[in-house]
């Protein structure tokens, strides 16, 4: 594991830039703008996995944000997660901005304040990361995702968006390494693997769920822990509208017990409206042009 004086070391002398190699500075002004300069949009991998939210990323995963991304992750250097969370709050906004289903009051929502001063009684926006496998953190010394959710999180709420980092995903069992599997052996490797830790439901359901990583490549681990989100929290009020009919307190009209296809689409606390990354796949579908030029300057 690193020592606090390698951490140290990391964010008062850097040695060079993680995307280019430029000596005496974390990230130059060039990587920095590969990583956050463009207008984060909405990406889709091909084939998209069943059960994937929409997905927002800043930039695409290719040369200097690549190396940024990997150096953060793999070599722990965690002056990196100012400049991703940074990255990834913008993707968050633009997931905000383009979900035309939050509830009312909070960021992205109609009739919500969009980016503007947090209000009293809005419903803060829940940044769910995806889980690391535990070996993997205890190998890295540091949960990458967290860290750069928690960035993201405090950057945001500079912003005026209310926003809080929820890391209720659990692995549930083990799983093989990801790498040099196609997308039909990810989906298979990784179905049924997320859970929510104890409470979990509870928690997420005190706003909007948004589900982020650091990158996207196939979308399996995001469709994964976008249907153990969902599982929890429906599970929960199902048990506790069976409560409520049992104990006499249940509306018959509009019983959602008896609803589980709206319950599923309601939107509000609990539900998953969107998910955002730093990067995704140069091999993923755009929507627009903005993230199409990002790929071909990252190249």
């Amino acid at each position: 594991m690193r020592g606090w004086w390698q951490d140290l070391t990391d964010l008062v002398l850097p040695a060079e830039c993680a995307g280019c190699g430029t000596p005496r500075t974390v990230l130059c002004p060039r990587c920095r703008a590969a990583l956050a300069g463009g207008v984060p949009r909405r990406v889709r991998p091909v084939p998209e996995p069943p059960g994937l939210p929409a997905v927002y990323a800043a930039a695409a995963y290719a040369d200097e944000v690549r190396a940024a991304v990997l150096a953060h992750k793999e070599r722990g250097l965690i002056s990196l997660a100012a400049p991703l969370g940074a990255a990834l709050a913008g993707a968050v906004r633009a997931g905000l901005r383009g979900t035309a289903a939050g509830p009312p009051g909070t960021a992205g929502a109609p009739g919500g304040h969009g980016g503007g001063p947090a209000g009293g009684g809005r419903a803060p926006v829940l940044l769910v990361p995806v889980p690391s496998a535990r070996q993997a953190v205890r190998a890295r010394g540091h949960d990458p995702t967290r860290r750069i959710a928690l960035a993201a999180a405090a950057g945001l709420r500079r912003g005026g968006v209310a926003a809080r980092v929820l890391a209720v995903l659990r692995q549930r069992r083990g799983v093989s390494d990801q790498s040099g599997l196609g997308s039909r052996q990810r989906r298979e490797n990784l179905t049924g693997a997320l859970t929510t830790a104890p409470h979990g439901a509870a928690l997420l359901r005190a706003g909007p769920v948004v589900l982020v990583d650091d990158l996207m490549t196939t979308g399996t681990s995001l469709a994964e822990a976008a249907r153990a989100v969902t599982s929890a929290v429906y599970a929960a009020r199902v048990r506790e509208e069976m409560e409520a009919y049992r104990t006499g307190r249940s509306r018959k009209e509009g019983n959602p017990v008896y609803r589980a296809s709206e319950m599923r689409r309601a939107y509000g606390a609990g539900h998953v409206i969107c998910a955002a990354v730093v990067a995704a796949s140069p091999d993923s579908v755009v929507e627009n042009q903005e993230l199409t030029k990002n790929v071909h300057r990252c190249r």
